[in-house]
């Protein structure tokens, strides 16, 4: 039977059978600094200016630079991908195709657009520092009328890092 996996494996290509995906600790990150301003329409003006007015489709949440600080010490010298991943269930939100969070990554990690449920490459390479600091710059665009929130309640949702690591 192992020699069947063996085979199986050798026969799509070894990485994909051997890698190890794991969610990473960013426990260390200066959380205190994510803010966000208020919701904008597509023409950049706040959704408050259209309540006399045609309600606009889409609201636009400008997150400004979020820092995070990976902890990748178990994972130095070893050659690993960082995936940014949206969570797939985010509560007050009808449908996956009605948010669409955008980033623009630091010199290291790539700029990408993801949905929920999605996970998106965003480093490769050899893993060398204990913990691999980054900013993105972070905006997500909601189709207003994919929302569903209880009265006073706002979107809230928590992405995160995955590491695939190869042998």
């Amino acid at each position: 039977m192992k020699l069947h996996v063996l085979v199986l494996c050798l026969a799509l290509g070894a990485a994909p059978c051997f890698a190890h995906v794991e969610r990473l600790d960013d426990s260390a990150s200066p959380r205190g600094q994510v803010t966000s301003l208020p919701m904008l329409s597509e023409q950049g003006q706040p959704l408050d200016k259209y309540m006399a007015g045609p309600a606009p489709t889409v609201g636009i949440v400008k997150f400004g630079r979020v820092e995070y600080k990976l902890a990748t010490a178990r994972f130095v010298g070893k050659p690993a991908r960082i995936y940014y991943v949206v969570p797939a269930v985010i509560v007050g939100l009808r449908s996956p195709t009605g948010l669409r969070v955008e980033w623009r990554g630091n010199g290291n990690f790539a700029d990408g657009i993801a949905r929920p449920g999605q996970r998106v490459l965003v480093w490769s390479g050899l893993v060398r520092e204990t913990y691999m600091s980054v900013g993105l710059d972070l905006t997500m665009r909601i189709e207003l009328r994919e929302l569903q929130l209880r009265s006073g309640a706002g979107l809230a949702f928590e992405s995160f890092f995955e590491i695939e690591v190869s042998p």
